[in-house]
């Protein structure tokens, strides 16, 4: 990814609005992040509206109807314990989106607070703050997150954290080196010679200067961290049976992919329509607020 062009000046309210103006209006001529939008507003609500959409209970177990093929009464088959996949996949699909948006929240807000902080203050501030990114970007993220899981304990909610800690170096190190640029300009030093305070520096001139950058990583980390909350409980260490979590059901059904491959290509075909909408959303969103980056 291209670094985002920095602005020379600051802008006001005005020139932020017409900047965000002209990014929307870039989005929406891209037909890539209007397909990849589309799907996932279908996706959100055919989660959504799962209670009205099917009439089956997602943890319910009917031994009578286990292992049935998909057709007329069971539209995606039905699982080793009877019930009904479709219903599973369209409340599992609550839990990974969940997963995806809060870790990178969590991800977000410790990457871009401690990368602000790096880049504005420097000194032994950087060098502590951007060694232990250095340390953990040493591991693969999905190891450091298998390490964090260990120490917390595995659960759907510690598989959040351990994902949006294992995120948040990209964020710290992206976010300190537009801070350092930015820093350098004009504004930045008039406002540091009128004496304004580092807490309204950092959020009135430089943060939503770096804002367009951080949304972009943070729509594409959104599909990273469904694949990795997916993996996760595949592995056991992050949703608990009988939760309908896409990574879970995947894992439920692989003794059984000989004589009921429904119960993994389904939930499987849900992540992948998932992570593709997410990521032509994102690359759509890259064009239209960093222009430069196209080429």
């Amino acid at each position: 990814m291209s670094k985002p062009s920095l602005p020379q000046e600051t802008m006001g309210p005005e020139e932020h609005r017409s900047l965000w103006e002209d990014a929307l209006r870039r989005l929406r001529s891209n037909p890539g992040a209007m397909l990849g939008l589309a799907l996932l507003v279908i996706i959100i609500t055919l989660t959504l509206l799962a209670p009205w959409i099917t009439r089956y209970d997602p943890i319910e177990i009917v031994s009578s109807e286990r292992l049935q093929p998909p057709g007329p009464r069971y539209w995606l088959g039905t699982d080793a314990f009877g019930r009904d996949m479709l219903t599973r996949i369209l409340y599992g699909g609550r839990i990974s989106l969940s997963v995806g948006i809060i870790s990178v929240t969590i991800a977000a807000l410790l990457g871009v607070t401690s990368g602000m902080l790096a880049g504005y203050f420097g000194g032994w501030t950087d060098t502590l703050i951007m060694r232990l990114v250095d340390l953990t970007l040493a591991f693969p993220g999905i190891l450091l997150a298998l390490f964090i899981i260990a120490v917390l304990g595995p659960s759907l909610y510690n598989a959040m954290i351990a994902v949006g800690i294992a995120a948040s170096p990209t964020y710290a190190r992206v976010t300190r080196g537009m801070v350092l640029q930015i820093k350098a300009t004009t504004y930045v030093e008039a406002a540091v010679a009128t004496g304004a305070p580092p807490q309204r520096i950092l959020l009135r001139h430089i943060l939503p200067n770096i804002l367009g950058a951080i949304i972009v990583i943070a729509t594409l980390g959104v599909a990273s961290a469904i694949i990795a909350g997916a993996a996760l409980s595949f592995l056991g260490l992050g949703a608990k049976p009988p939760t309908p979590e896409w990574g879970l059901i995947l894992s439920e059904g692989r003794s059984y992919l000989r004589h009921a491959p429904w119960i993994t290509t389904f939930p499987g075909l849900a992540i992948m329509l998932a992570v593709l909408s997410i990521n032509l959303l994102g690359d759509g969103l890259r064009d239209a607020l960093e222009p430069r980056s196209q080429r």
